[in-house]
């Protein structure tokens, strides 16, 4: 039986938040790099380092986003689609428009957020249906951080701040996934039986359109009905988690984990690759991140899932106070998780 608080008793929205930002700074300087170039550079992946500054990407800039937006949103009452789409709008918009944002944000990021800052614009008109980029997933671990939210408003919270920006089905599905598996880890879920239930959570929601959060999404896709919208998501991070599962029986530690379940650079790859490299090493939060980090994808992305996946396992002890504390954003990562600890 789970104890009845288990998320605030270990930190677990402490340290899944930090294990993201700390995962996004290791992985941050290796991206666009092969293996062997970030072995040549950063020695043995087993003994990378924090760099100095740890300065993270548009990943942790845009959890912290959503988190902002979340916290206004239910600051004002029960988390509902209008109440929080809009604050969570301006918050994208605000990072668009920041001088901060020079962190090699994504371009479906970019493109959707300059249509969103017309505040008479559905924000259905401004999502990118064609993107699945990992943008729309690594930035929802508030959404499975949140306490108090029934599972209903968890996923459609996921799937609409996914599609804010990215707009296809898989994006939606891969996060709300995203969402789902780090709560059920800061609920002590074991790691062993995560792929199991996130399979049976795909398979219960495979027809399932949210169109109290989603609206005529669907309709923008060009799809003929929203269930076929919707399961074209599912199936395909359906599809991902039969490959997560022969990775785990089958894949090294040593060899690049990209290798076996996707570059990272789509939202069900960086889900895929990014609980990998978790399940590989649950009890070795830093090991988990290094390997994350010293990947041929989208290193930043990966290794930020993978560490809030840790974290919310683990809870914030997971991490050393001489990394943590050096961690860019530090301050207000850590007020997040205070707030969703209490």
């Amino acid at each position: 039986m789970t104890p009845p608080f288990p998320t605030a008793r270990k930190g677990a929205a402490t340290g899944s938040l930090i294990g993201l930002a700390l995962g996004d700074a290791l992985g941050f300087p290796t991206e666009f790099h092969d293996v062997p170039s970030i072995l040549a550079t950063c020695g043995p992946w087993r003994e990378m380092t924090l760099p100095r500054p740890a300065i993270v990407s548009d990943d942790t800039q845009m959890t912290l986003a959503l988190g902002r937006g979340l916290r206004t949103a239910m600051d004002r009452g029960v988390l509902a689609p209008k109440r929080m789409e809009r604050p969570v709008r301006e918050e994208f918009v605000d990072w668009h428009l920041s001088p901060e944002n020079n962190r090699a944000p994504g371009r479906t990021c970019m493109v959707a957020c300059n249509l969103l800052k017309d505040e008479n614009r559905p924000w259905q008109q401004a999502s990118q249906t064609g993107s699945k980029g990992c943008g729309a997933n690594m930035r929802v671990a508030p959404v499975g951080l949140v306490p108090g939210l029934s599972d209903e408003q968890r996923a459609g919270a996921a799937q609409l701040q996914a599609a804010l920006t990215h707009g296809h089905p898989t994006a939606l599905a891969a996060s709300d996934l995203t969402a789902r598996a780090i709560r059920l880890l800061a609920q002590g879920t074991e790691p062993a039986r995560l792929v199991d239930i996130l399979q049976a959570y795909a398979h219960d929601n495979r027809s399932r359109y949210h169109e109290r959060w989603l609206g005529d999404l669907w309709a923008h896709a060009q799809d003929p009905t929203p269930e076929h919208f919707i399961a074209r998501g599912w199936d395909e991070c359906l599809a991902v988690l039969e490959r997560l599962r022969t990775a785990l029986r089958t894949a090294s530690p040593e060899s690049d984990p990209c290798l076996a379940t996707g570059e990272g650079w789509i939202a069900e790859e960086a889900l895929a690759t990014g609980l990998l490299c978790f399940l590989l090493f649950p009890d070795e939060p830093l090991t988990a991140l290094r390997r994350a980090a010293c990947t041929s994808g989208d290193s930043d992305s990966i290794a930020c899932l993978t560490g809030a996946f840790a974290g919310a396992h683990l809870g914030a002890q997971a991490w050393p106070r001489q990394w943590a504390d050096r961690i860019e954003y530090g301050s207000e990562l850590q007020a997040f998780g205070a707030l969703w600890d209490a």
